[in-house]
């Protein structure tokens, strides 16, 4: 069955609770309520921030949140950004400059397919990380050219580049579908198809019903839905430092 040869790559990376479409703004709500173990402000790296609209939702759990956006000097979505009541810093693309394990989340929605190089930076996502921090985000897979992008990924892709460069990747959420995306750049439909972004779009529900009239498992249908999406939410984190040693 379609998704079957990923499934057996992910394994439990490709969730199991449910096969819901996902966008990335909700792991900040997961990370807060189940993820995070400390109390006080969080310090938080939002990677290609753009515009810098996630501190409004980090500050909806979190109003003292110690959020730094950081981007490129200039992009089509720097170049708009019109706010000034957060720190924003620029960087060359694959360097972050800041100090190793500075963050307990880095947040990078839909940049990843901008990276030319995306292999060192997501070393550089390990290294701010502190142990234990947690890299959530979302990225295209079979989305049409957009806003300078320059790649795509595919889920196995991603989870295998994280695990080379420090990360460890956890799940991997399918997003709007890609028929969707090819359909509303071709056509030039955002209006219409830009509600899909938050609602189920139109093949996700149909994989969703060819599942209950199979009676498949929501990792199966998770599976199906990540092969043929255009986006997809993963969440990934820097391996905890082992305990010491005790001594004899």
């Amino acid at each position: 069955m379609l998704g079957d040869d990923l499934l057996e790559q992910l394994g439990h990376r490709v969730p199991r609770d449910h096969a819901r479409q996902a966008v990335a703004d909700r792991y900040v709500e997961h990370w807060y309520r189940r993820l995070r173990r400390r109390e006080g402000p969080a310090r938080v790296l939002d990677l290609g921030c753009g515009a810098g609209e996630s501190i409004d939702l980090f500050r909806r759990f979190d109003p003292q949140v110690e959020w730094v956006g950081l981007d490129l000097p200039s992009s089509p979505e720097v170049d708009a950004r019109a706010r000034s009541d957060a720190r924003f810093a620029t960087f060359d693309g694959a360097h972050i400059p800041f100090a190793d394990g500075e963050f307990e989340l880095v947040f990078c929605k839909q940049v990843l397919e901008h990276v030319r190089r995306p292999d060192p930076l997501l070393g550089e996502v390990a290294r701010v990380l502190e142990p234990g921090g947690h890299f959530a985000g979302s990225t295209s897979q079979l989305e049409p050219y957009h806003s300078l992008s320059v790649t795509n990924f595919t889920p196995y892709g991603l989870a295998r580049m994280m695990d080379d460069c420090g990360l460890r990747a956890l799940e991997l959420r399918p997003g709007i579908d890609g028929m969707a995306l090819v359909v509303r750049r071709g056509l030039r439909m955002h209006r219409y198809f830009d509600r899909w972004w938050v609602h189920e779009s139109p093949l996700n529900r149909v994989i969703g019903a060819f599942g209950r009239a199979r009676r498949l498992s929501p990792q199966s249908v998770n599976a199906i839905k990540l092969v043929l999406c255009g986006q997809f939410c993963f969440l990934a984190q820097r391996p905890p430092s082992p305990p010491p040693a005790s001594a004899d």
